[in-house]
């Protein structure tokens, strides 16, 4: 008898200490002591280009319903040596790699950007497409295969940031299903986000850092403002405080993420702001804002489970990647030190995500290329290839 109550005792015992150590566990991980992370490695065979096509600046990827992955490119930036292998602007692959379509480019009926700079693939498998040039005032919508659709705004038409008839060289699209409306991020010459109906480009509302009303007024000083490319030389970058009460310019990329929030990022200003549908701010996080730069949220990406557990932000400054706990927005790791190796980046730009979790990036001057980077699983501990201190802060 008492041999079965000292086993019995012993039991209760073990229970209570692996209870105890899987609730230690939990609070570790809560506490961001031990997080799960995406670890990648790029893919060097990533994308194959048909008919001896070379491509100039990249500036962006997407990725559709069907897993296939779309490139945009600026065919007038290829060198005149090279312009007659010059790809078209708009390339598809499928989820293979393999090469499917390439169409765009200046036609009859429509306006076509001078600067290619944003596509999205929406869930109706429309393609939306703008530009950055200086009279690219306008967002295009195509079908799959490149037959033209509707120009929302024109060419040369805005009058400014408080115009609510006109955008200003927008640089991103993200189209909200459920409402069928887009948010555009515009984007180089005005400095906002602004919400359409998707079929008709009425407005519905818009929006700067905050919240904020856009104002008129010319774009305060930061890194990577003026709104010709890298921008002009800033005066020195606020170390502490919220920031900019209005964005920087440019305006540079939208998300909209699983829960209904909206994710801007503000290049000029090194941060990406988080909104709801209707513009209210809900928080900011800034990326790298010590280092010195000409500006770092460029791109975002959230990972493909239905929580969206990770958010990925192209550091263009300083060709970094960022991978964030969505939720928080701690920084997890950064990768991608800078050259011209598979892995490494020059000027990072916009990014995508497909269904298995690969991330796809795109490299403005001086890069000017796509790359993949292959899921290959989670690790409590940053992976190898994950930046030092040193590395970040630029004194490696």
């Amino acid at each position: 008898m008492l041999n079965r109550i000292v086993r019995f005792a012993a039991l209760i015992l073990i229970v209570i200490a692996a209870v105890g150590l899987s609730r230690i566990a939990g609070l570790a991980q809560g506490s961001g002591q031990s997080q799960e992370m995406p670890v990648f490695e790029v893919d060097s065979s990533w994308p194959k280009l048909p008919n001896d096509w070379v491509v100039g600046v990249v500036s962006a990827v997407t990725v559709d319903r069907r897993d296939h992955v779309w490139i945009l490119h600026r065919p007038r930036s290829v060198k005149d040596e090279l312009k007659s292998r010059a790809a078209p602007p708009v390339l598809e692959f499928d989820a293979n790699g393999k090469f499917v379509n390439a169409w765009g480019g200046a036609a009859q009926g429509y306006d076509w950007p001078v600067t290619e700079h944003g596509i999205t693939v929406d869930g109706k498998d429309v393609v939306w497409i703008g530009g950055s040039g200086i009279t690219d005032d306008f967002l295009l919508k195509f079908t799959l295969q490149g037959k033209f659709l509707k120009e929302f705004s024109g060419k040369g038409q805005s009058k400014g940031n408080a115009d609510t008839s006109a955008l200003n060289r927008p640089s991103d699209a993200a189209i909200h299903a459920k409402t069928n409306q887009v948010y555009v991020s515009d984007g180089y010459g005005n400095r906002r986000v602004i919400v359409l109906d998707a079929d008709t480009g009425a407005f519905k509302r818009m929006w700067g850092a905050f919240g904020n009303a856009p104002d008129n007024g010319p774009p305060a000083g930061a890194p990577g403002g003026g709104g010709g490319g890298r921008g002009q030389a800033p005066p020195p970058f606020p170390a502490e405080g919220p920031g900019s009460q209005q964005f920087g310019n440019p305006v540079h990329s939208v998300k909209i993420s699983n829960d209904d929030l909206v994710y801007v990022a503000d290049r000029a200003n090194r941060r990406v702001q988080v909104f709801t549908l209707e513009g209210k701010y809900v928080t900011q996080v800034f990326i790298n804002r010590t280092v010195p730069s000409q500006g770092t949220a460029a791109g975002l990406a959230f990972s493909p489970d239905a929580q969206q557990r990770f958010l990925y932000v192209s550091d263009l400054g300083n060709s970094h990647m960022a991978v964030l706990n969505r939720k928080t927005l701690d920084v997890l790791y950064q990768f991608g030190a800078k050259g011209t190796k598979p892995g490494e980046f020059q000027a990072p730009h916009l990014l995508s995500v497909d269904s298995k979790g690969n991330l796809y990036t795109a490299e403005v001057n001086p890069g000017n290329r796509a790359q993949k980077f292959l899921l290959k699983g989670m690790s409590r501990t940053p992976p190898p290839n994950a930046l030092t201190a040193a590395q970040i802060s630029g004194a490696q």
